[in-house]
């Protein structure tokens, strides 16, 4: 998730990416001016869903696809049933505090700077912690989460009182993480230990949790507890790894990587391993380079970075610096990017263990990573989204099936497979269209843009480019994706898009500053096929521009902008969260940040949760038992004291959410 929609790029900016797509592909919004009904992309919203309850849901125990043009015509219109969501909607506020409906609780938990391994260092409230400390705390900025029940080893678990609970960390707020902000002279960095403390201050943490006989959750201090930060060694997987541009002055080899940065959104996978997701990453560089090699110039890395942790003399931040410095690139970083911007897969069980960079997935700003219904002897399905501009929506299907005995240590699903590029068409309808170096319709469109790639290894490190010549419909920042347990539709926000000057079918409003949320059923019933049907399930934005699921405008009870976060429970509520920024945060009728849950069934939308001053509502996980949700509040501003008080520095942190009667929360 990015932080806003406004871009800047100068030192310790808030680290959005410039667009940097300059194809000719069609805008989603485009198609809509085409032709597609608007009563297809708005009224007909909630149709889909609908489709279960009606006894013609699609099974996803075969393979085959279904007629496209039948597919279409079961979008349209049809009745819903109607169950109101049991809580009563949280109003729009501007109030620092976690606001929730009457009958719940909410606990702030695990702020950043909570003691997590090693010396257990307490948090110091003027931020005077040093580099090691941090590496011994939790991260700052927490996004993308999930809940590993204690017994889940091998993918499943039962155990709602006790678990791993392990989260990202976004990026950082350098004025706060030092105690008079960062040390800089004529624009350089000065204090290696405060830029060893930021780049402890991103990544992951493992946290063993646990339920007390009270109720309340409480930190472990257990072996289990971790730290993965941006300088943590990581293993190069899948067609990029040992690719001539993976090879750096510290992997001559290009198999290693240092650290996982721009933690974003998350995914897990079916055999009890993490997945963390590398979004805008590309800031944190900077090249002095005349003429930027493709593989940078298409994901908008400049002449200065983010932190300017380049600026620093040593190995450990020259890194950061991607000019061609040497003679090749076994003497300089010039390839140290390209090691950014893929799938890391850490397992939460095992502390030693090294985290694995999975470049099958592609190469870009990762939001998060979600799987189709996993089912055993089928291959495994999983979506993503680039979260820029313009950018695209992707689909990856590995190569062998599922085997849940041999997945773990065997079958390397996540690194052979192939990955594909989504396109939109106006009919309602669209084609996955795939990045594959052997496939000739992929070497056709090559040749036809007269672009060429040595192999697949080349094709990945390049996967923007890739899509570029496929066609690929351009996205209005596709954030977190969701897949609907009872129908397999597949849900994804798009954040807003301040850019684009023209429509389409599927982003339908140029400049589009609130938002939607877009949907889609695979005409092949193993979700591996390369044809879907789609519509619009929600339109953000105020009274007079937006739509729910039934078409009709938002009200007091959900309206809302910026749509980000996205989940499904285990009963189909689709839970929704918003990363407004700006004046659209401060002024407006959409308040602060906040959280929504949807029931497609019925269409219905309420907010459940506002957070504090300046905030964003991201990430979510539950226990299997769903009496517990944690959600996570990223960044409160600098005028808020969220979560310690007056007088307090604001901390990002978890938030534990419960019914006062102890029941399940929906």
């Amino acid at each position: 998730m990015s932080p806003n929609d406004e871009q800047s790029t100068t030192l310790f900016g808030n680290g959005d990416e410039l667009p940097s797509n300059h194809s000719g592909n069609p805008h989603i919004n485009q198609l809509i001016n085409q032709g597609l009904a608007r009563r297809q992309v708005v009224a007909g919203g909630a149709a889909i869903s609908a489709l279960a309850f009606l006894g013609i849901g699609l099974s996803t125990s075969a393979a085959a696809a279904e007629p496209l043009d039948a597919l279409q015509e079961r979008l349209k219109g049809l009745p819903f049933k109607r169950n109101r969501l049991p809580f009563s909607p949280v109003a729009v506020t501007r109030a620092d505090t976690v606001s929730v409906p009457p009958g719940f609780s909410a606990k702030a938990f695990i702020p950043w700077g909570t003691p997590l391994t090693g010396r257990y260092p307490a948090f110091a409230e003027d931020a005077s912690n040093s580099a090691q400390d941090q590496a011994e705390q939790l991260g700052m900025h927490h996004d993308g989460m999930h809940f590993f029940p204690i017994d889940a080893q091998s993918g499943h678990g039962k155990r709602s009182d006790h678990g791993l609970l392990v989260l990202n960390h976004e990026y950082i707020d350098a004025q706060l993480l030092h105690p008079n902000g960062p040390t800089t002279v004529d624009g350089k960095r000065t204090v290696a230990d405060e830029v060893r403390k930021e780049i402890n201050a991103h990544g992951v943490s493992v946290v063993e949790v646990r339920r007390n006989a009270t109720g309340d959750w409480q930190v472990v201090r257990s072996p289990r507890n971790r730290r993965i930060t941006a300088a943590t060694p990581m293993i190069i997987a899948g067609p990029a790894r040992g690719h001539a541009l993976m090879k750096t002055r510290h992997s001559n080899s290009g198999t290693w990587a240092r650290g996982t940065q721009n933690n974003c959104a998350n995914g897990h996978t079916p055999w009890g391993t993490y997945l963390t997701c590398e979004e805008n990453w590309a800031g944190y560089f900077a090249s002095q380079d005349g003429e930027q090699p493709r593989e940078h110039s298409r994901y908008g890395i400049g002449k200065t970075s983010r932190y300017g942790w380049e600026t620093l003399a040593g190995d450990e931040f020259q890194r950061f610096d991607a000019s061609r410095r040497g003679a090749d690139a076994s003497e300089d970083y010039r390839n140290e990017p390209n090691q950014f911007g893929w799938i890391v897969e850490i397992d939460p069980f095992d502390p030693q263990s090294v985290p694995v960079k999975h470049t099958a997935l592609g190469r870009f700003a990762h939001e998060g990573l979600v799987f189709a219904p996993v089912k055993p002897g089928k291959r495994l399905v999983c979506y993503s989204g680039d979260d820029a501009q313009n950018e695209y929506i992707y689909k990856y299907v590995s190569r062998d099936s599922y085997r849940p005995r041999k997945s773990r240590d065997k079958n390397h699903l996540l690194d052979i497979g192939t990955l594909y590029v989504a396109r939109f068409d106006a009919d309602g309808t669209g084609t996955w269209l795939a990045l594959d170096h052997a496939d000739p319709a992929f070497q056709s469109a090559c040749a036809a843009a007269g672009v060429s790639f040595a192999d697949q290894g080349e094709v990945l490190v390049n996967t923007r480019l890739a899509a570029d010549i496929v066609g690929a419909t351009k996205m209005d920042r596709p954030e977190w994706g969701a897949v609907n347990p009872d129908t397999g539709d597949v849900y994804f926000t798009l954040t807003n898009n301040s850019s684009r000057t023209t429509g389409d079918a599927a982003n339908p409003r140029s400049p589009n500053p609130y938002g939607h949320i877009i949907r889609w059923r695979e005409a092949s019933r193993d979700f591996a096929g390369n044809r879907f049907a789609w519509d619009i399930f929600l339109l953000g934005g105020p009274v007079d521009d937006s739509r729910d699921p039934n078409g009709q405008p938002l009200n007091e009870q959900n309206i809302l902008a910026s749509p980000d976060g996205l989940w499904f429970d285990d009963e189909g509520h689709l839970w929704i969260q918003t990363d407004m920024s700006g004046n659209q945060l401060s002024n407006g009728p959409f308040g602060n940040n906040q959280m929504l849950v949807a029931d497609p069934k019925s269409g219905e939308v309420k907010r459940f949760l506002v957070g504090p001053l300046g905030c964003e509502v991201t990430g979510i996980s539950q226990t299997p038992d769903f009496k517990t949700l944690f959600v996570n509040i990223q960044h409160p501003d600098d005028g808020s004291t969220w979560p310690d008080g007056a007088g307090k520095r604001p901390r990002s942190a978890t938030v534990v959410i419960s019914r006062d009667n102890g029941r399940r929360l929906l």
